[in-house]
């Protein structure tokens, strides 16, 4: 059976987003483009919030974490444990983890574990 207040309320949705991106095409203040439009600010920011919520609804609930990787950063998938990483240190910070063995460059070592407690 077709629910036409679910359609009603879609078809509201589309014609407000295409109202939002009118007014971010326009160059106009929000203000602006409401006097000119013919409604309340307050409208538009309603409506705005509503279509907020509709995009956040339709996000994934669960994300896996290996998909959480910082721009310009590449997943690597955890290696085979060898005799040489069984000496190692790892090092975890937040979700970022670094293998330190005696061959580890120490300053380079220190850079890069300040710039991973800065992102977290």
């Amino acid at each position: 059976m077709i629910n036409t207040r679910e359609i009603a309320a879609e078809y509201r949705l589309q014609h407000w987003a295409q109202v939002v991106q009118e007014q971010k095409q326009s160059g106009l203040s929000i203000k602006a483009f409401c006097e000119t439009a013919g409604f309340q600010p307050n409208r538009y920011f309603y409506w705005q919030r509503k279509l907020r919520e509709a995009a956040c609804n339709e996000l994934p609930t669960t994300v896996e974490p290996k998909q959480i990787v910082p721009t310009g950063w590449t997943a690597i998938e955890p290696a085979e444990t060898t005799e040489a990483t069984v000496a190692a240190l790892p090092i975890e910070i937040g979700e970022c983890r670094i293998i330190v063995d005696s061959d580890t460059n120490l300053e380079l070592l220190a850079q890069v574990c300040r710039v991973l407690v800065s992102l977290c």
